[in-house]
């Protein structure tokens, strides 16, 4: 598999941003989408709000975010 990393960080207003990154979690590689905050110090940090999205998953969710896409 390829490298783990940051994609995008995305502005959400308020502080606040949702990253788009490659992660893994024991042993697994993930997308995750998730809402960071700054913190007092000025730094990123993560919160609960997000998803990790499994490598057998993501085109199911691509086609489903494609779908609703289309709707806007």
């Amino acid at each position: 598999m390829g490298e783990n990393g940051i994609i995008k960080d995305i502005d959400k207003g308020k502080g606040e941003i949702i990253r788009v990154e490659i992660s893994e979690f024991k042993g697994k590689k993930l997308l995750n989408l998730r809402v960071w905050y700054t913190d007092t110090n000025g730094e990123y940090k993560p919160t609960q709000k997000g998803i990790a999205i499994p490598p057998e998953l993501y085109e199911q969710v691509k086609e489903a975010i494609n779908s609703a896409g289309a709707m806007f």
